[in-house]
């Protein structure tokens, strides 16, 4: 039987899958069997489901298909970044990338194949969007990870962070679906608190997001405190101009009590005067739980966008700080592998 004629079992929740043991002649605890496979021990082969019995492994193969996400490659930084390219059943490309600190394992995700969005600064905003990323490959790039993480570091993901290709709330119910296997008791059981979903500013779905109660932290890409400049370097601005995205962002925190961070990639002569500053203070102070984060530009291949000098950089933080703003500055990880804050663009080596 064609693989493409099976169905892919990680997309049936547990109810559906009690359905289909029913179908299969099978009694109804097979289901809850099949799903401690599928989310708790991360197993993507049905010969590896020990506990059910090989006829039974043999009937889930001929009706049911798994679809992991593949390895294709992994780039080592000086810094200790890994990036890694994965392979999707389709022959489309995605990267991943582990992140070490001294007291942190973070794990940057994607959650589309290319983007839409075309932000100047960002690589994958060149690429075409191909698709949405399925809930089960999002679950399995935080699984990698992890995996890369205990190897390398000895230790477990802290951390995880949707910034990797895609816009999340672009593909909100899969994004939400694989939140929710990261997190259930059910699944890997990692706290909600330890997630952060970063978006480039869609209004009426962080008011979703709020509605739907989400533990986890949001990250809004900024970048600009003001409509003009906004517009200029992310198009989308245009549809979600900065007065939306601020109503939506006091909505989210006042129904969620979840911090917000501003990401503020400071580019030279374009958004780090002592005025923008000003202007990112005033944003700030509309919000009670946010932070900024002062990330430094990477350069993207035949983009004309400049970093802002280390003077600049620690003037605009200094402003921040003596307005009682909480700013850090963000000192790029993995520039040498095109790993670094907007620079995944699929570069296979």
């Amino acid at each position: 039987m064609m693989t493409n004629a099976l169905q892919n079992i990680r997309q049936l929740s547990l109810d559906e899958l009690q359905a289909a043991m029913k179908d299969l002649g099978e009694p109804k605890f097979r289901a809850k069997q099949i799903y401690e496979w599928l989310w708790k021990k991360s197993v993507t082969d049905f010969e590896a489901m020990t506990n059910l019995s090989k006829p039974f492994r043999e009937k889930l193969a001929e009706k049911f298909t798994i679809l992991p996400i593949k390895l294709y490659s992994a780039q080592h930084s000086n810094d200790g970044t890994i990036k890694t390219a994965f392979q999707l059943h389709d022959k489309h490309f995605i990267e991943g990338v582990l992140i070490p600190s001294t007291d942190r394992a973070t794990a940057c995700v994607s959650s589309q194949v290319g983007c839409s969005l075309a932000c100047k600064f960002c690589a994958t905003g060149f690429l075409k969007r191909e698709r949405n990323l399925e809930a089960d490959e999002i679950y399995d790039q935080v699984v990698f990870i992890n995996r890369q993480a205990q190897e390398s570091l000895g230790r477990n993901l802290t951390n995880i962070v949707f910034m990797g290709m895609g816009e999340p709330l672009l593909n909100y119910s899969n994004v939400m679906e694989a939140i929710n296997k990261i997190t259930s008791e059910d699944g890997l059981n990692m706290a909600a608190k330890r997630i952060t979903v970063s978006t480039a500013g869609i209004s009426k779905m962080i008011k979703k997001m709020a509605d739907d109660g989400v533990r986890f932290n949001l990250a809004l890409s900024l970048h600009a405190a003001d409509d003009e400049k906004r517009n200029a370097i992310m198009p989308i601005n245009e549809q979600n101009n900065i007065a939306s995205l601020m109503e939506a962002l006091i909505y989210f925190e006042q129904k969620t009590k979840s911090e917000i961070t501003f990401e503020y990639i400071l580019m030279k002569e374009v958004n780090d005067s002592i005025e923008d500053a000003k202007n990112l203070v005033a944003l700030c102070k509309q919000i009670p739980n946010v932070k900024v984060n002062l990330i430094e530009y990477n350069t993207v291949e035949g983009v004309d966008l400049q970093r802002s000098s280390v003077e600049k950089q620690e003037a605009f933080s200094k402003y921040l700080s003596s307005q009682r703003v909480i700013a850090n500055i963000r000192r790029s990880r993995g520039k040498d592998i095109d790993a670094a804050c907007g620079q995944l663009a699929n570069k296979m080596k």
